[in-house]
């Protein structure tokens, strides 16, 4: 048995170069006819498993999930009957077939449609969540308005990222923009589900923040020589 120069690690008799450093070997106890008789140790063709379609993929989280919720729905009705708590588990498995099916069923579907239907199975779910609750006023007065308004603010993001120019800087500038403006909306609709005057408290302090943020990445990314020198230093 013999050991590579350069490594050091263990070889075979058979070996020509290092399988480790791909250094040459040179075994001065074998001449090179008998090194070329020695077969190599190592099998010559390399095994691949096959790529799993993406259809077969989402035909097994289809089924899944849909075992999943048959199972609970049966089980809510046939034993467990106290409370509705299978929409739950519907609700859940309904939200996660929205999330998975652009990449695994529906690959060419508009990402603005894909985000629309997220929406839609959230506020579903959260529809679903007013069977086990004493009322759903909650649902229309604060659950829906957030959803529409996370919603609207997620498709305006990606419409502005996919639209304009898209760096680090840029989206920094979209997020601080929108951040107070979710704040502020949950800080009313907060008001409105409890029948406050209307009101900024909290959102006030975050909107002064992202908005001295806004000013200096706006500052940041008009003035060109600024911006080369953000980039260099921050390696964007």
């Amino acid at each position: 048995m013999s050991y590579c120069v350069n490594c050091g690690v263990e070889l075979e008799t058979s070996l020509k170069e290092c399988p480790l450093c791909n250094t040459p070997v040179i075994n001065p106890n074998h001449t090179s006819s008998e090194t070329e008789t020695i077969p190599n140790p190592y099998p010559a063709d390399r095994g691949q498993v096959d790529v799993v379609r993406r259809k077969d993929l989402g035909i097994l989280l289809a089924v899944v999930l849909s075992a999943t919720s048959v199972t609970c729905l049966l089980l809510n009705l046939l034993v467990f009957r106290n409370s509705l708590w299978s929409f739950m588990v519907i609700g859940i498995c309904i939200c996660l077939f929205f999330f998975a099916s652009p990449a695994v069923i529906y690959t060419k579907i508009p990402v603005y449609c894909a985000l629309l239907a997220d929406g839609i199975a959230v506020g579903f779910y959260l529809y679903l969540i007013t069977y086990l609750t004493p009322s759903n006023e909650w649902f229309w007065m604060l659950g829906l308005p957030i959803v529409v308004t996370v919603t609207i603010l997620i498709e305006i993001f990606t419409l502005l990222a996919r639209k304009l120019p898209f760096t680090i800087l840029t989206a920094s500038l979209y997020f601080f923009v929108e951040i107070p403006i979710l704040c502020v909306t949950l800080e009313l609709l907060i008001k409105r589900f409890h029948y406050s005057p209307y009101s900024i408290t909290w959102s006030a302090v975050v909107l002064t923040v992202c908005v001295i943020i806004d000013i200096a990445l706006i500052t940041i990314l008009t003035k060109k020589r600024l911006r080369n020198e953000v980039n260099r230093r921050l390696h964007f």
